[in-house]
């Protein structure tokens, strides 16, 4: 098939190095903290607000991360030789897309939503029920499939002849790429952008507005720009290293196409990048206690509950 030509392919020995460390100690700090949300969600939670039926969604891409990173490190660990076959390979890759696809939308949803309520208090967004909160994310998990399936249609395992390995990636050395590709290419590079841009409108906004607002509950609307402000972080740090040192290898593919030695560097800087990557379900947990204070306060009478310390509850937003 044209799309499996290659273009300077090369085993990435030092990302294998490099990497698998990384995202074992993200595993082993996000899966504690995702385990504890999990339980205040399904067996502690009995306020539930609009806000926290998008958390909960957050939550649910976050477990999709963390049940596909051991393939990964596992992966990298035999030096990238995927042993476990061209099907759950596609599955594997289809996961992680799933994942930063909707991991992106629900963050975009929770920083919006802090938006509203800060610069728009009476806007009739802010009056939406649960219902409609889980029908909206419903919407977001239908998009976010509907553009990710494919992956699923087509091989993505390629064991090229020069390297005594079989590779699994969703984005490699195609001289050639799908029409598939190309979209999941495309869907990639927007799916950062447009969001990225919203949440940088939000934060302004919200600044200017309480620059030029007395407000009487300054510890609400500190945690609101702080749950913002959070959310535009992650983007930056776990997003944009990939989005940067990807759109550069595609750049020097495509007009420098000789320079195998610029493109190989550039396409391992976007593998180290999955290191940022896969960081954002380690640091959803605290997006969770700054953005919503049914969570919050969950979490501090559970925590009570078992004796070992007293949190004071804050006030309802």
């Amino acid at each position: 098939m044209s799309n499996f030509s290659m273009h300077c392919l090369e085993a990435q020995d030092f990302v294998g190095k490099v990497v698998p460390p990384a995202l074992i100690v993200e595993l082993l700090l996000g899966l504690p903290g995702n385990l504890v949300a999990l339980w205040i969600f399904s067996c502690r939670m009995k306020d539930w607000k609009c806000n926290t039926v998008y958390q909960l969604n957050l939550l649910i891409a976050d477990f999709l991360l963390l049940v596909s990173v051991p393939f990964r490190i596992d992966h990298l660990m035999r030096g990238e030789n995927w042993v476990f076959g061209d099907i759950v390979c596609r599955i594997n890759l289809f996961m992680l897309a799933v994942n930063r696809s909707a991991s992106i939308g629900f963050l975009t949803i929770v920083a919006v939503d802090r938006y509203f309520k800060v610069v728009h208090p009476h806007h009739r967004v802010n009056r939406i029920t649960t219902v409609q909160a889980g029908i909206l994310c419903g919407m977001t998990w239908a998009v976010v499939l509907a553009l990710r399936l494919p992956l699923l249609s087509i091989p993505l395992m390629q064991t090229p002849q020069d390297l005594n390995v079989s590779l699994c990636r969703s984005f490699s050395s195609y001289s050639n790429p799908s029409l598939i590709i190309i979209l999941h290419y495309v869907v990639y590079i927007l799916e950062f952008f447009l969001p990225f841009l919203l949440l940088i409108f939000c934060s302004l906004r919200i600044f200017l507005v309480l620059h030029g607002r007395q407000m009487g509950k300054k510890q609400k609307v500190k945690r609101a720009i702080q749950a913002v402000l959070l959310i535009v972080a992650v983007f930056a740090i776990c997003f944009l290293p990939g989005i940067a040192s990807g759109l550069a290898a595609l750049f020097i593919q495509k007009f420098r196409p000789k320079d195998c030695a610029s493109y190989r560097m550039a396409t391992q800087l976007f593998s180290m990048s999955l290191g940022f990557t896969y960081l954002n379900s380690t640091l959803d947990p605290i997006i969770y206690c700054l953005s919503s204070t049914a969570f919050r306060n969950t979490l501090k009478d559970s925590l009570n509950a078992l004796g070992i310390c007293h949190f004071q509850e804050s006030q309802n937003e």
